[in-house]
């Protein structure tokens, strides 16, 4: 990288250098490293290796990455560069705007259904005379102070991609430098069409929105679901969202409700049951354990928002949560397509919903009922009868259930006298009784505290990286007691901070030699 970074030399402005850097660091954007973060392990480790480098190209390295990096990497990388700059080593002549740029307007486009939101944010540098003095004045920052603002060189557009179906997640980002070609046709798809809506935000709603969702993209431990392209933007993006005045300003485009209440999703269900939409549903027991489940997917799932609609929403919803999600009866599997089409019709009157956007959402949901009986399987052809599955799953949860039967293999069945069938692993003294059944001839007691530690652990799902680990473990071949070791000896020895503990476990990818 400070070889490729002589290239930086040849370059004639600011934003090429940034988007240049931003792309190199991105090549481990997402990337789990062993023995530590990838962060700090690669991104720092290049910036002690630059400043060593003491050349040119490495000086022009730094000085972007005091930009671009992240905190720690911008403090290690400032001082390196000054440094060298202190001991003569050259820089470009546009080295010190790196950075040094204002917002010159946010905008939002979205669709009617709500799913997305892009964002577009434009900037521009500063003029080369008194660069420095001007980065922290605080200059006119809607559209119409472009003219007079001296920050009107090199003028380009961020753009952000915000999925709502996707937990809220940024899944896509580039730069133009085209500002207007770009907005002029994001307002000539939106004129007319009235399923999409472009207009002008302020710079700290885009700033909220932009932070949350470049947050949500980042908590996922597996790799998020993004564009090939966000990896190279994702550094420059982060950097740019700093320009942006902080704020406390709700982000408009999610249009966050008032967090639901039990009670007033109690009684939106009860709206839904005795609306027009609802009357041809057969099962009214089953229609409302299936609104109950609807509800609390758009409180839970989607921002707070149970009454927002789309094709997409109702595919995710159907094919994809309830299979993993929820445990259901065999009469509310039958019912769940149909009162879903139902809460379609009634959520889409609520919220004014275009017509066409209900056809194509009822459309969807159409052609998800034919795949979803194949989607859903039945907790019961896994071989489970269902009293045993209500022991395992008081909750409902069904996500919980492969972790739950790992922790509590032994729920059917004599020993000793004692029928375990009788026993309930949610129950703190049964769960005592079936671990220790768990480890006949075994008479320590603090050992055995370990385990129901664990146990419990894996029971609630907390933190989620404890079944995770384990499961990596499985799949090499480990068995299950060896496993459960591992986890017991992580947890004695970090103790109650749940940060270090997750960070532990996310680093496990085998047992070490002396289990």
């Amino acid at each position: 990288m400070v070889q490729a970074a002589r290239e930086l030399l040849a370059v004639r402005s600011p934003l090429d250098a940034e988007l240049m850097v931003s792309d190199m660091v991105g090549a481990w954007w997402g990337r789990r490293v062993r023995g530590g973060d990838v962060e700090q392990v690669l991104g720092e480790g290049l910036v002690d290796f630059a400043a060593k480098a003491g050349t040119p190209a490495s000086l022009t390295l730094l000085i972007c990455l005091a930009y671009l990096g992240t905190a720690r990497q911008g403090a290690k990388a400032e001082g390196a560069a000054l440094a060298m700059m202190e001991s003569g080593v050259a820089r470009p002549g546009w080295a010190d705007r790196v950075g040094a740029v204002k917002p010159t307007g946010c905008w939002v486009s979205r669709d009617a259904y709500g799913d997305q939101d892009t964002v577009i944010c434009t900037f521009a540098y500063k003029s080369s005379e008194g660069a420095r003095d001007e980065r922290a004045r605080n200059e006119p920052t809607r559209s119409e102070a472009v003219a007079t603002s001296p920050y009107s060189q090199d003028r380009h557009a961020l753009v952000v991609v915000v999925d709502h179906n996707m937990s809220g997640m940024a899944r896509d980002a580039w730069v133009s430098s085209q500002v207007d070609k770009l907005l002029e046709q994001a307002r000539a798809e939106a004129a007319g069409n009235p399923m999409l809506l472009f207009e002008e935000i302020e710079p700290q709603q885009a700033r909220a929105l932009l932070e949350s969702a470049m947050k949500a993209t980042r908590e996922p431990k597996t790799p998020p679901p993004v564009s090939d392209s966000y990896s190279a933007y994702h550094a420059f993006a982060r950097s740019r969202l700093k320009a942006l005045p902080p704020g406390r300003k709700r982000p408009a485009p999610l249009h966050i409700e008032a967090p639901y209440s039990r009670e007033r999703r109690a009684m939106l269900a009860a709206e839904f049951l005795a609306s027009d939409a609802a009357e041809h549903l057969s099962d009214p027991s089953a229609a409302s354990r299936c609104a109950d489940h609807i509800i609390d997917y758009g409180c839970e799932q989607d921002f707070g928002r149970p009454l927002r609609v789309s094709p997409t929403k109702c595919e995710t919803f159907l094919l994809d949560w309830l299979p993993r999600k929820v445990m259901l009866s065999q009469a509310e599997q039958d019912a769940m397509p149909h009162a879903l089409s139902a809460w379609v019709r009634f959520a889409a009157r609520r919220t004014a919903l275009p017509e066409q956007g209900l056809k194509a959402t009822l459309d969807a949901v159409w052609e998800a009922t034919g795949k979803f009986p194949e989607a859903y399987r039945d907790p019961t052809s896994f071989g489970l009868d269902r009293p045993l599955l209500e022991r395992l799953l008081p909750d409902g949860d069904l996500s919980a259930l492969a972790r739950r039967v790992f922790a509590f293999p032994f729920l059917t069945g004599t020993h000793g006298g004692v029928e375990l069938h009788r026993l309930n692993p949610a129950d703190e003294a049964d769960r005592r009784t079936l671990l220790e059944i768990d480890h006949v001839g075994e008479i320590d007691e603090e050992h055995l505290a370990w385990h129901e530690e664990i146990a419990t652990r894996l029971w609630e799902g907390d933190p989620p990286q404890l079944w995770e680990a384990a499961q990596r473990l499985l799949d090499l071949g480990h068995d299950r007691h060896d496993v459960l070791h591992v986890l017991i000896e992580i947890a004695e020895r970090i103790g109650g901070d749940p940060e270090e503990l997750a960070a532990a476990l996310d680093d496990i990818a085998d047992i070490p030699d002396e289990i």
